[in-house]
């Protein structure tokens, strides 16, 4: 199926015309919204297929980190896969994919993270659930939180760079967070349309303790304030939060922001009007075991052996038994073992991230293992619920 289509990278400007015109009608842009994306993400960072001499469709590739045990792992973000309509059901989208990760794998990329606009396309090429996309929502008169505990400075967005280091000492301690691209901070201060967007440093301006940027929208459900991105970093920071969001119910009947499933801020509220209004589940592959498994943190003061066998068929490398040996919360492969943990591919995704206990996965099929592997896999994989709250 691979073999009727040309891969390669974004070159031409007709090319980019013809890719900016596809993307355009299948995420529903407006005219000349392809080509603003296109040159954020970067031409150069685009992979296209052809069928014909034409162009069949394409996709971008973010490269930036992610946060798994306290570790960076380097990742691959894929973005806007777009196919044209008259090749679609053809096979140009998972060849497209397939290519991809050929690719990333030559590199020496470890693993690739997306969000799925359907999920039997990635897992034909490797990708599972792996983590949780998550917005909440509150009606801003049940806050209750009026205290004010530190003072908030109000800084232009458009210089991010004041709150990147506020954000990686955050994002190093959640499961799955991002270490993002510059293309990941642009969106993130881009007003959409009209809006306008607000930033505000959490406690002294030589010493934040956290920042929220947000924005304004008028619904036919009424006026909505969202927090676009947030970081705490104290008790104190949590409060001031909640009582900056709060101070907006004269004018804002609800309040949206990303957390996790289980979001501990909301500790802090009276009652539990705060509800989860929206929940996605985001995808990961892992593109090469052995740097993927000695790449990531694992928790401290484990010491285990986990024999694994794994299924990759389209990157050969990954097949093969693996030996995984974790100590002082680090992870060492070695080719070989017994083979008593057995799983394809798609399947280590979730137990790589802690989204699912390897019993959980068991029980649905998704994998074979003796009861030694299975809690020495328990073990090592324990981890608190991934998330993120960025959307490419």
């Amino acid at each position: 199926m691979i073999s009727k289509f040309e891969y390669t990278t974004l070159a031409p400007t007709e090319d980019i015309q013809q890719l900016g015109s596809i993307l355009e009608q299948c995420f529903l842009m407006a005219t000349g919204d392809s080509e603003t994306y296109i040159n954020r993400v970067g031409s150069e960072n685009f992979r296209v297929i052809y069928r014909d001499k034409q162009v069949a469709g394409g996709l971008g590739i973010i490269s930036m980190g992610q946060w798994w045990g306290g570790q960076r792992v380097p990742m691959a973000g894929i973005a806007a896969v777009g196919i044209a309509p008259e090749y679609r059901g053809g096979g140009a989208a998972i060849a497209l994919v397939k290519h991809t990760l050929q690719e990333l794998h030559t590199q020496e990329v470890p693993i690739s993270v997306l969000y799925p606009a359907t999920q039997r396309l990635y897992r034909k090429a490797g990708y599972e659930q792996a983590g949780s996309y998550c917005i909440w929502e509150i009606p801003t008169e049940t806050i209750q939180v009026r205290e004010q505990t530190l003072p908030l400075q109000s800084v232009d967005v458009s210089n991010h760079q004041i709150f990147h280091d506020l954000y990686h000492q955050q994002a190093k301690l959640i499961h799955g967070y991002l270490d993002r691209n510059q293309v990941i901070w642009q969106a993130l201060i881009q007003p959409d349309g009209q809006e306008t967007v607000y930033g505000y440093l959490i406690g002294n301006k030589e010493k934040p303790q956290g920042y929220i940027i947000v924005s304004q929208h008028s619904t036919k459900d009424g006026a909505i304030l969202k927090v676009r991105d947030w970081v705490i970093l104290t008790a104190t920071a949590a409060q001031t939060f909640w009582s900056f969001v709060a101070s907006h119910r004269s004018q804002i009947e609800k309040v949206r922001w990303k957390s996790s499933v289980i979001d501990s801020l909301t500790l802090l509220l009276p009652e539990q009007t705060a509800k989860i209004h929206s929940h996605d589940r985001w995808m990961l592959r892992v593109i090469d075991v052995v740097k993927a498994l000695e790449m990531r943190g694992y928790p401290p003061g484990i010491q285990a052996e986990l024999h694994l066998a794994v299924q990759d068929d389209l990157l050969v490398a990954n097949n093969g038994k693996f030996i995984l040996s974790v100590a002082n919360g680090r992870g060492e492969v070695t080719k070989g073992g017994k083979g008593e943990f057995q799983l394809d591919i798609k399947e280590l995704a979730p137990l790589y991230t802690s989204l699912f206990t390897p019993q959980h996965l068991q029980l649905v099929g998704k994998l074979n293992a003796t009861e030694t592997a299975l809690s020495a896999a328990t073990q090592i994989f324990a981890g608190d619920s991934p998330w993120m709250t960025n959307f490419f």
